[in-house]
């Protein structure tokens, strides 16, 4: 049976997944974490491989925070900003193919045991739910009026959630936590300008995965979005953001559908993108 790999945040480091691909078992199934694009050296290059690999049917890639900032740039709801490096995908031929293609991926992934997202996970939220709401996005991504969705998108509020929460509140706050959210308090509020390390974060506020009774504390889950985490194995969470675009490493973890210790899984690494204004 083939393996089934997590890979952590690509952001455009086209180099960095290429050498990557090489290293691994040709006939692997792969499932890309979100982040796919943008402040790597080849957006484009990564963007049309990505593509490829998962139109041969084995591969799979979550949308993350950058990737939705693309659509929303190709719509003309937002500009580019300073670190972006995708005007080479707007310029491309293959641009409305790369654009539709991206709006039809997952925000969330799970064969009922393993749940892999971009981001996190409230702990309101057991995996049923966890799924059910990201198909909520997916839906509107996914229909004719979608930038409708993407005009409403951004904000950071509501910050918690409540099951009557409806229309583009609703939507804003299943988008944030499955693609930004790091920190959150005991009861689910969430916070988004700090991106320290375990340790660092706002008074009141814990890491989403350590939050007491998470409602997903049972179900293994595979993430991206957090690079000054590193290599992330803990209680249940594997955090697989290792700063490749910021000079760290690309890395690919092994899915285990048993309870196989996450520190024998395979791991693939390979080296990042040296950006020139990482610090």
């Amino acid at each position: 049976m083939s393996k089934i790999y997590a890979v952590g945040d690509v952001q455009g480091c086209g180099p960095s997944l290429k050498a990557l691909l090489k290293k691994l078992p040709t006939k692997s199934n792969l499932i890309f974490l979100g982040d796919l694009v943008n402040r790597g050296p080849d957006s484009l290059g990564a963007l049309r491989k990505l593509k490829s690999l998962q139109e041969s049917g084995r591969t799979e890639c979550i949308l993350g925070n950058h990737d939705l900032h693309l659509l929303a740039i190709d719509a003309g709801l937002r500009k580019t900003k300073g670190l972006d490096t995708v005007d080479a995908i707007l310029k491309a031929p293959d641009r409305k193919e790369l654009i539709d293609w991206i709006r039809k991926r997952p925000m969330a992934l799970s064969n009922g045991k393993v749940l892999t997202v971009h981001a996190g996970v409230l702990p309101q939220w057991d995996l049923q739910q966890t799924l059910e709401c990201a198909q909520e996005v997916e839906k509107a991504l996914r229909s004719k009026s979608y930038k409708e969705f993407l005009a409403n998108m951004y904000g950071n509020t509501p910050n918690k959630w409540s099951n009557s929460l409806k229309g583009d509140e609703r939507l804003r706050l299943i988008t944030n936590t499955l693609t930004r959210m790091r920190f959150c308090t005991p009861t689910g509020q969430m916070e988004f300008e700090s991106k320290e390390g375990l340790e660092n974060g706002p008074k009141g506020y814990i890491p989403w995965f350590n939050v007491p009774k998470r409602k997903t504390a049972d179900t293994l889950i595979y993430f991206g979005h957090w690079s000054t985490l590193g290599l992330l194995r803990h209680n249940n969470v594997i955090g697989l953001d290792t700063g490749c675009v910021w000079g760290g490493k690309l890395t690919a973890l092994e899915i285990s559908n048993t309870n196989k210790d996450s520190k024998s899984l395979e791991i693939v690494q390979v080296d990042g993108y040296d950006h020139p204004l990482r610090m």
